[in-house]
């Protein structure tokens, strides 16, 4: 299994007028913990970039808890449990300082090849790092 986290503190600009991190803005979370989990393997997005490959979001879920509010560390904790093939899930669990669960979220990501625009298998440079959390 693939893990890691990012902690992310709620700025003002980010609450509603009901004092809650709006919920837009827990997407964004995840794609800079999502960001921070490539980078920490050892294989960043932006390398997979100048490898000729993007990762355009498919589907996204969002399941929704408990607030976040202004100034609150929240952690974001990812998850890939599976191998990635041509498309590779994420899971995601944002808790609050206490500890306590707020949101569960996925997405999934498709790998597509620049020079052809097909959706295709990651490179093989990614695939080896991968080697070392799946079987």
């Amino acid at each position: 299994m693939f893990t890691g986290e990012t902690k992310i503190r709620v700025r003002y600009g980010e609450t509603d007028k009901m004092g809650y991190c709006y919920y837009g803005n827990y997407p964004e979370y995840f794609e800079a913990a999502r960001s921070d989990v490539f980078r920490n393997s050892g294989c960043s997005y932006r390398e997979l970039e100048e490898m000729g490959y993007i990762m355009p979001v498919i589907s996204l879920t969002v399941n929704y808890k408990k607030p976040a509010h202004y100034d609150d560390l929240l952690t974001i904790k990812v998850y890939v449990k599976k191998r990635p093939e041509i498309k590779m899930h994420f899971e995601y669990e944002t808790y609050n300082e206490a500890g306590e669960l707020l949101n569960t979220g996925t997405t999934t990501l498709c790998f597509v090849n620049t020079k052809t625009g097909r959706p295709s298998l990651p490179p093989q440079r990614f695939q080896d790092i991968l080697d070392k959390y799946f079987d």
